[in-house]
C-alpha cells in the first residue's frame, strides 16, 4: 500500500519541476490546499441530501400546491394479468403484430390495448409535483452558489486578469472563502452522483453521469495541485445558466407559459455565450497558453486541460440540443404561436411528462386515441437538461 500511495502521489506528476509536497505544507504564515480536506465533502454531501428532502417537503411542495400543481399522478391502467405480463417481461411498446395477437386473445380492439400500454407506461413516470420540487431545489442551490461565486470572485485579482491564476504558482495561499466555495461545489456534485439513480430519469442520463464524474474529478484534481484559482472561474462560469434552466422548468410546470418562454430564451443565450464563447476564449486560453508561458507544462497540467476539453465537448453537445430545439420551435412558429417548449419527444432531454400519451377516456371510446401526438401541450414539453459545471 505504501508503494501504491508513493506512486499515486508522485510529485513529478502532480507538481511543477522543483516543487515538492513538503513545500506546500501548511505553516503559520500561509495555508495551502491539502488532499485530506476533500474528505469533508462526503458528510456534507449526505447533509445536503437531507437538506434537500426537508426543502422539497416543507418548502417546494407547499409552493407547488399554492401554484395549483397537482400532486396526483397519471391515470392508473385497469388491472389485466396478460397485458401486465407482456409489459413487464416482453415489451413496453408492442408492435402491430403483437397488438393484433393480444386483441384476439383478450377480445379487445387494438386501440384499447394501445391506450392501456400508454397508461401503464405513464404510471412509472413522476408527477409534475415531483418534477417541480426537484427543479426548485436545483434552482435554489444554483442561484445561491452562483451569487456566492460572483461576490467572491469580484474581490479577486484573477477575475480581472487571468494571469494572476499562475503568478507564484503553486505557492498561492488558500483563503477560507475559496475553501468554502470549493468544498460546497464538490459536495453538491457528490450529492447529485448519489441522487441521480433515484431522481427523475432523463434521456441524457449517461451524458449527465459522465459530466458529474468529470466535474468531481476536475474539482478534486484542481484542488489537490492548487489550481483552485482558475477552478473558481470554471465553476462560476458554468453555474451561470443553471438557475435559469430550472426556473424555466418551474414556470413550465406551473403553466406560466410566457414566463417560461422568456426564461428559456435567456437560458439559451447565457448558456451558449458562456459555454461556447467565454469559456474557450477566456478560461481555456489561460489554462492552455498563459499557464504554459508562466509556469510551463508538466504531467498533471496535461490531465487538467484534457478534462477541461472534455467539459467543452459536453458543452458543445448540449448547445447543439438547445439550437435544435430553438430551430424546431421557430419552424413550428410559422404556423402558430412560437413556443420553445413545443418540441417532439425525441428532442427532449427530460423524459416524457406524466401526462404524455395519457388518455383519460375509458378504453374504446376515443377513435383517435392511437394517433395522439406527444409533446404538443404547453405543459408537457420539457427543457433539455444542461447542467453543468466543472460543471455543470
Amino acid at each position: 500500500m505504501a508503494g501504491i500511495l508513493a506512486w499515486f502521489w508522485n510529485e513529478r506528476f502532480w507538481l511543477p519541476h522543483n516543487v515538492t509536497w513538503a513545500d506546500l505544507k501548511n505553516t503559520e504564515e500561509a495555508t495551502f490546499p491539502q488532499a485530506e480536506d476533500l474528505y469533508l465533502a462526503f458528510p456534507l454531501a449526505f447533509c445536503m441530501l437531507m437538506v434537500r428532502l426537508i426543502f422539497e417537503r416543507f418548502v417546494a411542495k407547499p409552493c407547488a400546491i399554492a401554484l395549483n400543481i397537482q400532486a396526483n399522478g397519471p391515470q392508473i391502467a385497469q388491472p389485466n394479468a396478460i397485458l401486465e405480463k407482456v409489459f413487464t417481461a416482453i415489451t413496453k411498446h408492442p408492435d402491430e403484430k403483437r397488438l393484433e395477437g393480444l386483441s384476439k386473445q383478450l377480445d379487445w380492439d387494438v386501440r384499447s390495448i394501445q391506450r392501456w400500454f400508454r397508461q401503464r407506461r405513464n404510471q412509472e413516470k413522476p408527477s409534475t409535483l415531483k418534477r417541480f420540487c426537484e427543479s426548485m431545489w436545483k434552482f435554489s442551490f444554483g442561484l445561491y452558489i452562483f451569487t456566492y461565486g460572483v461576490r467572491f470572485l469580484k474581490k479577486t485579482p484573477w477575475l480581472w486578469n487571468t494571469r494572476h491564476c499562475w503568478y507564484n504558482y503553486p505557492y498561492q495561499p488558500l483563503t477560507p472563502d475559496l475553501h468554502y466555495y470549493y468544498i460546497l461545489e464538490l459536495s453538491f456534485y457528490w450529492s447529485l452522483m448519489f441522487s441521480q439513480f433515484t431522481d427523475i430519469k432523463r434521456k441524457d442520463f449517461g451524458v449527465m453521469f459522465l459530466h458529474h464524474l468529470v466535474s468531481i474529478f476536475l474539482i478534486t484534481f484542481s484542488y489537490v495541485n492548487n489550481m483552485a484559482r482558475v477552478g473558481t472561474l470554471v465553476l462560476c462560469l458554468h453555474d451561470s445558466a443553471d438557475a435559469l434552466l430550472e426556473a424555466a422548468k418551474m414556470a413550465n410546470y406551473a403553466k406560466f407559459q410566457k414566463i417560461c418562454d422568456l426564461l428559456f430564451v435567456m437560458f439559451a443565450m447565457v448558456f451558449i455565450t458562456t459555454r461556447l464563447g467565454i469559456f474557450p476564449l477566456w478560461v481555456l486560453n489561460t489554462t492552455l497558453f498563459e499557464s504554459w508561458e508562466i509556469v510551463g507544462p508538466y504531467p498533471s497540467w496535461w490531465v487538467f486541460n484534457l478534462l477541461l476539453l472534455v467539459i467543452q465537448g459536453l458543452n458543445c453537445f448540449w448547445s447543439y440540443l438547445i439550437v435544435k430545439i430553438a430551430c424546431k420551435a421557430i419552424s413550428k412558429g410559422k404556423s402558430g404561436k412560437w413556443n420553445p417548449l413545443h418540441v417532439s419527444k425525441d428532442d427532449r432531454s427530460d423524459i416524457e411528462s406524466s401526462s404524455d400519451e395519457e388518455d383519460s377516456e375509458p378504453p374504446g371510446n376515443n377513435p383517435h386515441a392511437a394517433t395522439t401526438t406527444n409533446g404538443t401541450s404547453g405543459t408537457n414539453g420539457y427543457l433539455l437538461t444542461g447542467p453543468c459545471s466543472m460543471d455543470d
